[in-house]
């Protein structure tokens, strides 16, 4: 149960970060093309990397989200859990149990023999987060670098 408040408040926070992110980028980004420097469209494409990083998040988070509302039906049709069926009716009959990370996202099928198989999470929504997260951040640090640089050319030597 813990599980599904805590996904309920990533997707809600979600569906605050990724609009904002990308206004910011894009308010940033417009407002640099006018100054000569480097940093301020660095800064953007951090914000709209960090933006698209959230919304993948959000997009993978709404179908982890969908995956516990099921395991927790109940009736002749419970068993074996909604979501394990993806991986075929003869391995979901050895599903023992299941697991849910957060990252990264991933809902696990826990077998009888051992091991599991994940379903419920697209293929590229993790791939997807970590390449635009490492995106943001590059470009945040070269940003910052980028602004200090300019900074020091702009200020006379004591």
């Amino acid at each position: 149960m813990l599980e599904f408040f805590v996904l309920v408040a990533v997707v809600l926070a979600g569906l605050v970060a990724a609009p904002v992110l990308f206004i910011l980028g894009t308010v940033v980004l417009v407002r640099s093309s006018s100054d000569a420097g480097p940093s301020g469209g660095l800064r953007g494409v951090a914000l709209l990397s960090a933006g698209g990083a959230a919304a993948a998040y959000l997009w993978g988070a709404l179908h982890l989200l969908g995956a516990v509302l099921t395991t927790d039906d109940s009736g002749t049709d419970a068993f074996p859990i909604q979501p394990c069926r993806e991986g075929g009716m003869a391995r979901a009959e050895t599903v023992v149990d299941h697991s849910v990370s957060f990252l990264p996202l991933r809902f696990t099928c826990e077998l009888r023999a051992g091991g599991g198989y994940t379903v419920a999470v697209p293929g590229y929504v993790n791939p997807a987060v970590g390449v635009l997260g490492l995106a943001a951040v590059a470009c945040g640090i070269l940003a910052g670098a980028a602004g200090e640089r300019s900074d020091r050319k702009r200020s006379p030597a004591p």
